[in-house]
């Protein structure tokens, strides 16, 4: 149970691409708040201040890459948290801390980062508690910050398409057949070029219009809702 929490919450924000500042109108964490740290945000409003900071602790450990097995193990037989709810807490923690520990202090505002917690519904003194990690002496060792620094992956900076049809081919079964080519530039000075056929394009669409759908639906799920 205490490794299935602390996985949830070192995988948590994995190929997630955010803007950084608040440009776009979504603040540090991007365009889009990730699904798990809007769940954290609604489910960390139920929980005490004690327990918080203990979860707090936990996931600046995980930060660091200390193992927190029996810290949330301890957390878990003393308070009336299921397994998912933990899982579900420490992982939105994960992803709100990391992001904002990506952004350089001399950039980053500390009143802007309030004020997108603010939005996101936190109780005002967890704000405090998650500024004092980013901004205050409570923040992580400078090797931790630099793994969660050079552990980030290159941004799509540019990406062009166009549909093809090949006239002339050493394989008749893909003589006049349309496929799509596509080049996309990333941030660190990269290029790809790829071709897709039609018929993987549509199967591409379609799974990605089922993975959204199925976030969509475990958003409106109330799984952290602490019953009495």
């Amino acid at each position: 149970m205490a490794a299935a929490a602390v996985a949830a919450g070192k995988a948590a924000g994995a190929a997630h691409g955010h803007s950084e500042g608040r440009g776009g109108g979504g603040g540090f964490l991007g365009p889009r708040v990730p699904a798990e740290v809007e769940a954290m945000a609604r489910g960390v409003q139920e929980v005490g201040h004690d327990t918080f900071r203990r979860l707090l602790r936990v996931t600046i450990n995980a930060l660091e890459g200390k193992d927190c097995k029996e810290s949330v193990k301890l957390i878990a037989e003393s308070t009336n948290l299921s397994e998912e709810q933990l899982a579900f807490l420490i992982s939105g923690m994960y992803t709100l801390l990391r992001e904002a520990l990506r952004l350089p202090l001399s950039t980053f505002k500390q009143e802007v980062f309030k004020e997108d917690l603010k939005e996101l519904r936190i109780p005002e003194e967890f704000i405090t508690d998650f500024s004092s990690v980013v901004f205050g002496n409570r923040r992580p060792v400078s090797e931790g910050t630099a793994l969660i620094q050079g552990s980030r992956l290159p941004n799509v900076q540019d990406f062009k398409w166009r549909v093809d049809v090949a006239i002339s081919t050493s394989s008749l079964a893909r003589a006049l057949q349309p496929s799509i080519l596509m080049l996309m530039k990333l941030s660190d000075g990269t290029a790809h070029r790829f071709e897709v056929p039609v018929a993987k394009f549509q199967e591409l669409r379609y799974n990605v219009a089922l993975i959204l759908k199925e976030m969509n639906d475990l958003e409106k799920r109330s799984i952290l809702k602490i019953q009495d």
